[in-house]
């Protein structure tokens, strides 16, 4: 029945300063930028070696963004764990979780976006 993914949608209170977590902290290229028939400022961003996009949406008439503990996270491959710890630092952006090592070699930290959804950042072993 399916076909393809497409992208996921996060509603973000604050589309600049998503963007810029997206775009400029984790490398994330965008993509389209639009304005939905009902209004929401959209901005679709690239994941990185797929075609899948992550879709922001702003629409301040909706309410406060409130994403729960837990909801829901983004996983990435990244090539060396230190390097994107040391950006997210110099950047003021928080490590929830980690560095954690596995058995397996495998590293992984969490950190979240501007609105909390959590990102993971793992780096497998070469």
């Amino acid at each position: 029945m399916l076909k393809k993914y497409l992208h996921t949608r996060f509603r973000v209170a604050d589309m600049d300063r998503s963007v810029h977590f997206y775009s400029d902290i984790l490398g994330m290229e965008v993509v389209e930028r639009k304005t939905s028939p009902r209004g929401s400022q959209l901005v679709f961003l690239r994941f990185p070696a797929t075609d899948g996009e992550l879709e922001l949406c702003s629409f301040p008439d909706s309410g406060m963004v409130d994403v729960p503990e837990d909801l829901v996270h983004l996983a990435f491959q990244v090539q060396d764990l230190k390097v994107c710890v040391g950006k997210l630092e110099s950047a003021g952006i928080p490590i929830t979780e980690g560095p954690v090592e596995m058995g397996s070699g495998t590293r992984f930290i969490f950190t979240e976006d501007p609105d909390k959804y959590e990102i993971e950042l793992m780096q497998y072993p070469e």
